[in-house]
């Protein structure tokens, strides 16, 4: 479960741009344009390269949450157990799992310094509604990483539902994470640990704060 986070940090900053509903943006463009505007903002604002928590946020808040189907990501890392799920289960599961990522995607914001990110054109149909957008982020060096975005296109634009670093995938990585915490704990176990874990990371980051 720890694994996939940690190099999750690195490419979290690339889903995040502001969407004009009247118009779709195409996928490729919209992680163009990502890369321009947040990386610029990150390499520009000396308080969130030190760390500050509050901006850090806001930034995230912003420009990458909105466009995360949170709901569908951890539908699908729970697999065949989201079916059997209470409604008031389902809900603590997207609220925990959507505080562990952002959790992860703050860290994120003050690792850049000078990665460029390469984003591949995309070849779709029309009627398209899922595509992969595809990535490489570089940096002088060291070994360029890939970076494979699934998107989906929604009323709201186009949202990232899955990702996969380096050929592995985030979902299925934590659907079989998630699998044995629920055959060990139940629905309710799985939510319980999620929360424990959200919990310490935010009482070890106020300890160092």
């Amino acid at each position: 479960m720890r694994a996939i986070p940690k190099i999750f940090l690195g490419v979290s900053l690339l889903c995040a741009v502001g969407l004009v509903r009247a118009e779709v943006i195409a996928p490729d463009t919209l992680m163009q344009n990502t890369v321009q505007e947040v990386l610029a903002v990150v390499k520009q604002d000396k308080d969130i390269q030190s760390g500050n928590q509050a901006k850090v946020l806001a930034l995230v808040d912003a420009k990458v949450l909105p466009h995360f189907d949170f709901l569908r990501m951890t539908r699908l890392s729970v697999g065949k157990y989201w079916r059997t799920a209470s409604e008031d289960q389902k809900q603590a599961l997207v609220k925990e799992f959507r505080t562990m990522l952002v959790r992860t995607y703050t860290k994120a914001f003050t690792s850049y310094r000078d990665q460029t990110i390469e984003v591949k054109p995309v070849k779709m149909a029309a009627d398209d509604t899922e595509v992969t957008v595809k990535t490489n982020i570089l940096k002088p060096g060291a070994p360029s990483v890939s970076v494979d975005y699934e998107m989906e296109k929604t009323p709201d634009g186009w949202k990232v539902f899955d990702l996969s670093i380096e050929g592995a995938g985030l979902v299925p990585t934590y659907r079989s994470t998630f699998a044995k915490q629920i055959e060990d704990g139940g629905i309710d176990g799985l939510i319980k640990t999620l929360a424990d874990k959200n919990a310490n990371s935010a009482m070890t980051k106020a300890a160092t704060n």
